[in-house]
């Protein structure tokens, strides 16, 4: 995976009396070009622009620190920024919440000592993406599917189904245990089908623990963005076999957030 340092510092290490600290989104090449109407973070948000330091640059915004971040808009207009950015560029995505002193700090602290790393990272990224797919059971299907394929499920749900839920709770709590089993064990399954796929495609892959106890499949794809149409293909065919039991979302293209690695401080990579 790419590597690049994340910052250690965020608003905390920032001096009590100051009230406006530079808000770090990530890093790009140093030719970037920022959009005027770009906003960050922030009430109200402020401009975005680019800190550069030879061949990279720090994508910031200035940011108060009379209020807390973590705002939905704040998370929302952090990963805009950087999605819209890795549309166009290599993009080194920092976690949400890197505060730094100043414009000087983010120079002299954050890109000079990791300039080489910051160049090394984005060479790698060069041309790259990061795409995500989450696909999600069609309730009723999967739940057929497994009364189907299980014939123990099938006999207890039919023993319960019209006995009160106070008499039959243990065995509701087995049935429950079961269809979750089954469920862990077709997203495995669906997961190394979709891979399977896109494996010409994907330069790399992550697989994402599941959000939802319906999903069936969550994982990050590193694509070169000039093949976006093969794997956008690919999903329909997918799709289209998958359509009565799974739907399919692709996302994308997004900052590579899976296929950075970052580290903190001397403690090393995480």
């Amino acid at each position: 995976m790419v590597r690049s340092t994340e910052t250690s510092a965020t608003s905390e290490s920032v001096p009590e009396e100051q009230t406006t600290g530079c808000y770090v989104y990530g890093v790009v090449p140093a030719e970037i070009e920022v959009d005027a109407e770009a906003r960050g973070v922030g009430d109200p948000p402020t401009p975005v622009r680019s800190l550069q330091h030879g061949r990279i640059a720090a994508l910031v915004s200035d940011v108060s620190l009379d209020r807390p971040l973590g705002t939905p808009h704040d998370l929302l207009a952090h990963e805009e920024l950087l999605d819209a950015a890795a549309a166009e560029v290599p993009v080194l995505p920092l976690r949400f919440g890197a505060v730094i002193t100043d414009d000087e700090a983010v120079v002299e602290e954050f890109l000079r000592p990791n300039h080489d790393e910051f160049v090394a990272a984005l060479e790698e990224l060069e041309g790259r993406a990061q795409y995500v797919v989450k696909g999600r059971y069609v309730e009723d299907a999967v739940f057929t599917e497994i009364l189907e394929e299980n014939p123990e499920a099938a006999r207890l749900r039919d023993e319960i189904r019209d006995l009160p839920e106070d008499a039959t709770r243990n065995e509701r709590i087995q049935l429950g245990e079961m269809i979750h089993e089954a469920i862990a064990a077709k997203r495995e399954a669906d997961t190394a089908e979709l891979i399977e796929q896109v494996d010409e495609l994907s330069v790399l892959s992550v697989v994402r623990q599941p959000s939802h106890e319906q999903d069936a499949v969550h994982v990050a794809l590193l694509i070169e963005t000039s093949r976006q149409a093969e794997l956008e293909q690919v999903m329909e065919e997918l799709g289209r076999r998958w359509a009565d039991r799974i739907t399919l979302r692709l996302l994308g293209p997004l900052a590579a957030y899976d296929f950075v690695m970052t580290r903190q401080g001397d403690e090393g990579w995480d």
